[in-house]
């Protein structure tokens, strides 16, 4: 399997397929470089080089003890990018990886980089503060902490099939192979970084790197996004970035690139060929 090792002695799963220029996908919590199997399909028949990896104690990569929060998740990135001299690169974040690649680009710089896109994204905040009211209280995180040390299998079993994909709204039919897909790619990863994930996502303030990146940047966001709460996320964000433009999507769920997978890819194509 293709890896590169960390500075810290991480080994950093990755997909390179394809050539031309780079497209770069950070995927969320907690799942892998699968979750991008079908825009990775659908951008290398575009004529691009696509690039995905599995952060660090997920997936494929060493299931370490410690080193999950942003810094990390945005070193290592880095790393990846280095490895393969990635230049003119696109990247594209969705959920807790929205979060890494605004932190990679703001703490490393733009030489790299051409563009980006955030989908369903963490930035700017996900936790309530003074600073943020809109957030969601620390106890829904505490309580998903909660969750994962009781019973991990059944906790990703009941996430997937429920709020993720929508599939707890009336009318929306459920897939049996997206559940079992997204709980497979859960399982792969470690206990830990999955727990201490859960810190990195909803506690990690991206307001000054947002306010910091000067690439443009695509906010893509579904307005009935169960895990990430639409209104207190992407147009906060969307304000934030110098060169930001929000796109919203009325109904579609978290794990829309997924289930909304045509009209997201024919949106970011659009977007990147712009």
């Amino acid at each position: 399997m293709p890896t590169v090792t960390t500075s810290d002695g991480v080994e950093i799963f990755y997909k390179d397929w394809g050539s031309g220029q780079p497209i770069v996908f950070s995927h969320g919590w907690p799942l892998s470089a699968d979750d991008w199997d079908t825009q990775m399909l659908f951008f290398v028949q575009h004529g691009f080089r696509v690039i995905a990896h599995d952060r660090r104690g997920h997936g494929r990569s060493s299931q370490v003890g410690d080193g999950h929060d942003m810094d990390h998740y945005a070193d290592d990135l880095a790393t990846v990018t280095e490895h393969l001299d990635l230049r003119d690169a696109v990247h594209v974040g969705h959920s807790t990886g929205g979060g890494e690649v605004v932190h990679y680009i703001a703490r490393h710089g733009e030489s790299r980089v051409a563009k980006a896109a955030i989908l369903s994204a963490v930035p700017p905040i996900m936790v309530r503060t003074e600073a943020n009211p809109g957030g969601l209280p620390l106890s829904v995180f505490d309580d998903l902490q909660a969750q994962l040390l009781a019973n991990r299998s059944v906790f990703y079993r009941d996430l997937a099939a429920g709020p993720f994909y929508g599939f707890n709204r009336d009318g929306v039919e459920p897939s049996e192979a997206i559940i079992e897909n997204w709980w497979r790619q859960g399982m792969m990863g470690g206990a830990k970084a999955h727990y201490d994930g859960v810190v990195a996502f909803s506690q990690t303030d991206f307001t000054a790197d947002l306010e910091k990146i000067t690439v443009p940047v695509l906010v893509m966001h579904g307005e009935d996004d169960q895990i990430v709460p639409y209104e207190d996320s992407a147009p906060l964000s969307a304000k934030l970035l110098p060169n930001g433009t929000l796109k919203t999507y009325a109904g579609f769920p978290h794990g829309m690139p997924t289930t909304h997978a045509d009209t997201i890819n024919a949106d970011l194509l659009a977007f990147i060929r712009s």
